[in-house]
């Protein structure tokens, strides 16, 4: 496997990694615990909100990045992290890795990579979020796995 920075002519198969990998939550969990209404409201164009957002998550200067990882010449995931918003604090943002390569330590070379490379720049502490549902075990595992400790938060939503 080979990780390397993002260039301009990995968004499309990068939109459509993370439209893949997220379809199974948005689809088959929210839009079941919102409701039609609510998930309409909420999320109802979530496959377009990451088309529009991830152009924007790589802007090196701004602190923001994109990192591929490559098994074979095929983008095998990417992570996106951002530092500089808080004095020696970073934020993995996304982590996507395509079904085939699941399992494969893929997520932990990107999440590895990307922490190293903040450390780089100043980092020393890391956060990241996930949700706590069943479509994001493994990350959780993940995440614990390489150190992260888990911080209970509760969020709640309503449509009125």
């Amino acid at each position: 496997m080979h990780i390397r920075p993002f260039v301009d002519a990995d968004l499309p198969a990068l939109v459509e990694l993370t439209v893949q990998t997220f379809r199974p939550f948005f689809e088959g969990y929210v839009a079941p615990l919102f409701g039609e209404e609510l998930f309409r409201l909420h999320h109802g164009h979530w496959q377009q909100d990451y088309r529009d957002e991830l152009p924007t998550l790589h802007s090196p200067a701004a602190g923001r990045r994109i990192a591929v990882a490559e098994i074979g010449g095929t983008i095998a995931g990417l992570i996106v992290w951002n530092t500089g918003e808080r004095s020696a604090h970073g934020r993995i943002h996304l982590l996507a890795v395509s079904a085939p390569y699941r399992r494969q330590q893929v997520g932990k070379r990107l999440c590895v990579h990307a922490i190293e490379e903040m450390k780089k720049n100043g980092v020393e502490v890391v956060e990241i979020g996930t949700g706590e549902d069943a479509f994001h075990a493994s990350a959780r595992a993940l995440y614990e796995d390489i150190g992260f400790i888990k911080v209970p938060i509760a969020g709640y939503i309503k449509h009125v």
